[in-house]
Parts: C-alpha cells; structure tokens; sequence
C-alpha cells in the first residue's frame, strides 16, 4: 500500500465575510480596531475586525472588516473587545523539541507548550529523536500521546523518525498521524538506537 491509496483530506472551507445572524449556538465575538486579515485581493491587511468564532469546533466562521457591536449577535453571544490590541492569526512553529518522556528536564509538554502560547505560538510540531523512546514506531508514538495528555497550552503534532530498519513502521506512523518524518544522515549526538541513515538499507526494509 502507497500513501498514494489514501484519499485525499477535504479542503477547509473559507470563512464568510458576513458574520451568522440566527446562529442557535452560542458564539465567540473577538473585534478590534486593529486585526491581520486578508483583503478581496487576498493581500495581508491590518484593519478594523469582527471574527466570529464556533467554540464547539474552534473554527473561524466569519471575518468582517470591520466592528459590528455586540447587539448585532446573539445574546448569548460571547464578546471581547481587543482594542487596541493587535489580533493576529496564531503561529506555527514546525521544528520544536519536547523531549518528554525521557528527557523531560531538557524541555517538557507543559513547560515548552506554555512558552509557545505565551510568544503567539498556537500550534508546535515535535521533533521525533531526542525523547525515550525515540518517535520511530507506532508504539513510540503512542507514548508520546500518553505523556503529553493533560499537559498541552497549545496544538501539539509530531514527526516520526526516520531510522534504518524501520521502514515497515513509516506507513503506519502515517496512519497514526504523524505530519511528516526526520532522519539524520550523520551522527545525531543522541544516545538512543538512532543511528545515521543509509537511505537505501532503510527504505529496502532491511
């Protein structure tokens, strides 16, 4: 079986520029005078905002350009004025290492997540190499998960690990949910069973 007999994931959809005025579910209202959205030119703007937000799904229902006041929602609408403050889409950082469990003392779910949360960072991708065990099987992925429960200030995603012999482990690790892979192609100075790639006995299976 290939990645290729996956079928695709759905598009997520745009948000309206018009916010829902009949919404039977309560809602969460953020406005301010100054917010990072895009213009009908899809150029990157700061302007005056209204974004209206679904707590059940944590998605972004509509973005107007600009403040629509409270008695324009629901009235059990949640809303938080920001001004002056400045709104701006969370950050993604792709390369961070939680090393728990194993190396917790270097830098851990609830401590790393935090610091995250507190720079504009909402979203991290941990690297799979540095924790005990290593993220190079489903298993080792799993222990991840369990130590990472409870803990987390933000959205968490983890590589898996890229490591002769365990190539059979690669397709599962994507299954299981892993947003992509890491290998070193020399000495990685981590003293576990990672050891340099030879990219050919590994993807041979061997």
């Amino acid at each position: 079986m290939s990645l290729d007999d996956h079928p695709n994931h759905f598009p997520y959809p745009t948000p309206a520029h018009t916010p829902p005025h009949d919404s039977n579910i309560p809602l969460t209202v953020l406005v301010s005078s100054r917010a990072v959205i895009f213009d009908n030119e899809n150029n990157l703007i700061v302007s005056p905002a209204t974004l209206t937000l679904s707590p059940q799904t944590g998605t972004i229902i509509s973005i107007l350009p600009t403040i629509l006041p409270a008695s324009s929602f629901p009235p059990n609408t949640t809303y938080i004025d920001h001004t002056p403050h400045l709104l701006l889409p969370g950050l993604v950082d792709a390369h961070v290492h939680l090393n728990e469990p194993g190396r917790t003392e270097w830098e851990g779910f609830e401590t790393g997540t935090k610091a995250a949360a507190s720079g504009g960072v909402t979203t991290v991708i941990d690297m799979p190499l540095n924790a005990i065990p290593p993220t190079t099987t489903v298993a080792g992925l799993k222990e991840k998960i369990r130590a990472a429960q409870g803990q987390c200030w933000v959205d968490v995603g983890f590589y898996g690990g890229i490591i002769p012999g365990n190539a059979e482990e690669l397709l599962p690790l994507v299954n299981a949910g892993v947003r992509g892979f890491k290998g070193f192609l020399i000495e990685s100075g981590v003293s576990t069973d990672v050891l340099p790639i030879d990219m050919g006995l590994t993807f041979s299976g061997r």
